[in-house]
C-alpha cells in the first residue's frame, strides 16, 4: 500500500531524514520505534505532505504522491492522528468526529461510522454533547482517533498517541489499536513507548538520528539485545 524509497528531508539545512526507506502493505500494522528526536514525527509529516522531501519518491497504491498537496493525499485516504491531538477544542465530540468526515457525502455512512467510534470509546458517548477542552487526555486522544476513522481511511498514520497518557489510558488506546488492525485496518504507528508498539504490531523499524538502523518483524526485534538495551529496559 505504501512504499517510501531513499527520502531525504531538510529544515532549512538541517537534515532529519536520510534516505529512510520502508512500507506498509494492505492489513498491516507497521511501527518505527526510536528515541525523541530521531525524526520519527517527520517521517509522518512528510507522508502526509507537511514536509516536503528533497530526495526519494513516496507512492500510495502504486501512485507517485511524493509532490501531492495534504488535500489530495486526504482524498487518496490517508489519515493522521497528529501528535497532541489538535482537537477542536470548542468543539462537541461530536461536532470533532463529523468534522472528520468532511469529505464525504455518504450521511448513512456517517451515521454509522459515528456508532462504531462509539462502540470503540463508550465514554465518547456519554461525552457526545462536552467540547473537546473539557476532556482529559485519555478521552482528548480517543476523540482523535475516532476522527481519523470518521474518514474512512485506506491508511492511518499515528504519531506518538500514549505521549502523555495515565497507564490507563495508554492500556486503552493500544487495545483500540489492536481491534482496529483486527478489524484490517492499515496502520503505520510512530511511538516511543516501544514495549507496547512492539507488542502490537506486525513489523517494525528502528530509526536514530534520521536513519534506519534495524528492520524486522516485530517480534524479532523485541527480543534483539540492542533494542532490548536501548529501549525496553534489558
Amino acid at each position: 500500500m505504501l512504499r517510501v524509497e531513499k527520502i531525504d528531508v531538510f529544515y532549512g539545512e538541517f537534515q532529519a531524514i536520510l534516505e529512510v526507506s520502508f512500507q506498509v502493505d494492505v492489513g498491516e500494522l507497521v511501527t518505527i520505534i526510536g528515541p525523541n528526536g530521531a525524526g520519527k514525527s517527520t517521517i509522518l509529516k512528510a507522508l502526509i505532505g507537511l514536509q516536503s522531501c528533497r530526495n526519494g519518491r513516496i507512492s500510495f497504491e502504486e501512485q507517485d504522491i511524493t509532490h501531492m498537496r495534504t488535500h489530495q493525499r486526504a482524498r487518496l485516504g490517508i489519515t493522521l492522528v497528529p501528535e497532541g491531538r489538535r482537537l477542536f477544542p470548542d468543539l462537541t465530540v461530536e461536532q470533532n468526529l463529523l468534522i472528520g468526515g468532511y469529505r464525504r457525502a455518504d450521511a448513512g455512512g456517517m451515521e454509522k461510522d459515528v456508532e462504531h467510534v462509539y462502540d470503540l470509546f463508550p465514554i465518547l458517548r456519554e461525552r457526545r454533547l462536552q467540547v473537546g477542552k473539557t476532556l482529559s487526555g485519555g478521552e482528548q486522544q480517543m476523540l482523535a482517533i475516532g476522527r481519523a476513522l470518521m474518514a474512512s481511511p485506506r491508511l492511518i498514520l499515528m504519531d506518538e498517541v500514549s505521549l502523555g497518557l495515565m497507564p490507563k489510558y495508554v492500556e486503552e488506546v493500544f487495545n483500540t489499536i489492536e481491534t482496529l488492525h483486527r478489524e484490517g485496518v492499515t496502520i503505520l504507528l510512530v511511538e516511543q513507548n516501544a514495549r507496547k508498539a512492539l507488542a502490537v504490531a506486525d513489523r517494525g523499524y528502528v530509526l536514530e538520528t534520521g536513519r534506519i538502523l534495524l528492520e524486522d518483524e516485530a517480534q524479532q526485534l523485541a527480543a534483539d539485545p540492542r533494542v532490548k538495551k536501548a529501549y525496553l529496559g534489558g
